[in-house]
């Protein structure tokens, strides 16, 4: 008879010990008693059923553009031992974490009864969240290792927006605050608005203005937050862009307003647009233009005045553009600080306005640079969903490494997303939260029969008529794509895509793509 063990409450507690008997088997089916009568319940964990039952038309997506299977055969790791895991394995599963809304390696578990959806992208299996981890660390040790995997996912990168380069664009550049909770690398006191006095680690993104597309991600230690330790970044990134395929503007919050970066973007030749932060010089040069009155239209219900300024550590005065905003009429002195002027006057009603102060080398009028930064309101919402709605600030390891690494995968996953809904509808550019639900998610059971496999989709959405309607005209045209224009490379498949997504702003020009998109490596 095999020995039975006994709970250690039984020892704590000075109870007898006695045998135990076997536990019972489960049953696979109950008998359950409802208000519809008595129903049958059958345990059935190895069913072929997914919740993101409409990934087969993103799988189609990827292999018609090539974007996945190019992405896998030039990765740079390797593995030796015969029990390691496939590298298509190790990306699909990443891609699949991210692609569901995951933002911690421990959910990676949460895909592992997926039967249905691994297959769609080759894979063979849904690796360990610990096999993941262990991945994205390959070349942390070794220079030319490091060099040869940022390669990889800098290429990459460029592919999925260089053709769109070609045509004006705006590069936007924001920061973002990780808080961290352990002893990571990295994690140092710095500026964080969100957990003060919470060690931290900065996110520094590069944007593709309109295009809502991410050009490259540095993650950086905690103190590294000020604007000066994103330009590197930036220069090396635009260095790699022939002169036909710089930006037209730079474009960022009141954290780039400081002479190094203004300095640098004009010794570059580089038009600017930054916002300033309120302290005395722009307070005195509202004050004095509050005074001389004479305000433009600048839209949206702002008014605007040209002015100069030279800030302390500034170089030279520089253009700024003084923006204000009605916010309705106060009755009366106010307190504290919520008036940024003094009016005259204690009983009258006196206006209350919110002001803003953008500093540009723009030749343009003031309503056309109050656009300009209102168009950047944009790029916020950008950064705001890649932080929370991409896991850009999950994904958390002990070392800096690899939380670069998965940074540059979440920004390449998060660009093919974008331009697969906006494939399928580009009347409109939905974030995440809205096009999952509409695009990815449904309850879906795969049956075999007869050699075909079957993947039977049940939306849950209320406009099922809508995504079915979109999603049978892309599968039309990535059909049509690949069976009409065999000859064509992955590359100009790619082209083709992005010319069909943005043919409203390329006035039926056809993309190529450009020579300069270097080979990885």
């Amino acid at each position: 008879m095999p020995l039975q063990i006994a709970p250690i409450s039984a020892h704590l507690s000075g109870e007898t010990l006695l045998p135990t008997a076997p536990v019972p088997p489960l049953p696979d089916v109950l008998s359950l008693q409802t208000c519809a009568g008595t129903v049958r319940v059958e345990w059935n964990p190895q069913a072929p059923v997914t919740p993101l039952g409409q990934l087969a038309f993103f799988a189609h997506f990827l292999h018609t553009s090539g974007r996945f299977e190019n992405w896998v055969q030039d990765c740079p790791w390797r593995y030796s031992s015969p029990n390691a895991p496939l590298v298509r394995d190790v990306l699909g599963t990443g891609l699949l974490s991210v692609l569901a809304g995951h933002h911690r390696y421990a959910h990676v578990s949460a895909l592992r009864t997926d039967q249905v959806n691994p297959p769609l992208l080759g894979m063979s299996q849904i690796v360990s969240e610990d096999c993941l981890r262990r991945a994205l660390a390959k070349g942390s040790k070794e220079p030319a290792a490091a060099e040869a995997v940022t390669a990889w996912q800098q290429h990459h990168l460029r592919e999925s927006y260089g053709p769109l380069l070609s045509v004006p664009w705006i590069l936007d550049i924001d920061s973002t605050i990780k808080t961290i909770y352990g002893h990571q690398q990295g994690a140092e006191v710095g500026y964080n608005p969100h957990k003060r006095g919470r060690p931290s680690q900065v996110y520094h993104s590069y944007l593709m203005g309109a295009a809502r597309l991410v050009l490259d991600v540095e993650v950086q230690p905690g103190k590294q937050t000020a604007a000066h330790h994103a330009l590197p970044g930036m220069w090396r990134l635009l260095e790699r862009l022939p002169a036909s395929a710089q930006p037209w503007l730079i474009r960022g919050d009141c954290l780039f307003g400081q002479e190094q970066v203004l300095s640098e973007a004009e010794g570059h030749e580089r038009d600017y647009l930054f916002k300033l932060r309120l302290t005395r010089k722009p307070k005195d040069l509202i004050r004095l233009l509050e005074r001389q009155g004479q305000w433009q239209d600048a839209g949206q219900g702002w008014e605007g005045r040209e002015g100069v300024l030279q800030l302390q550590g500034w170089s030279r005065s520089r253009r700024v553009i003084v923006l204000r905003r009605s916010v309705g009429a106060t009755v009366g002195p106010v307190a504290g600080n919520q008036r940024l002027l003094d009016w005259p006057g204690g009983t009258v009603a006196t206006p209350e306005y919110e002001y803003a102060v953008l500093v540009t080398s723009l030749k343009d009028g003031v309503l056309t640079v109050a656009q300009l930064y209102r168009d950047r309101g944009d790029a916020e919402n950008n950064f705001d969903e890649l932080k929370n709605q991409w896991g850009l600030a999950g994904f958390t390891t002990r070392d800096l490494y690899r939380c670069q690494v998965m940074a540059r995968h979440i920004a390449l996953i998060y660009n093919g997303w974008s331009l697969f809904v906006r494939l399928a509808d580009p009347s409109l550019r939905r974030e995440a939260i809205t096009s999952r639900p509409l695009l990815l998610h449904a309850v879906a059971i795969q049956t075999r029969h007869a050699g075909q496999t079957v993947i039977s989709v049940t939306p849950q959405h209320a406009e099922e008529p809508k995504i079915r309607r979109m999603l049978t005209e892309l599968t039309q045209f990535l059909s049509g794509l690949k069976a009409t224009a065999e000859q064509l490379t992955t590359g100009d498949r790619w082209c083709r895509i992005l010319s069909r997504i943005f043919r409203a702003v390329l006035d039926g020009k056809d993309l190529t793509m450009p020579v300069w998109v270097a080979p990885a490596g």
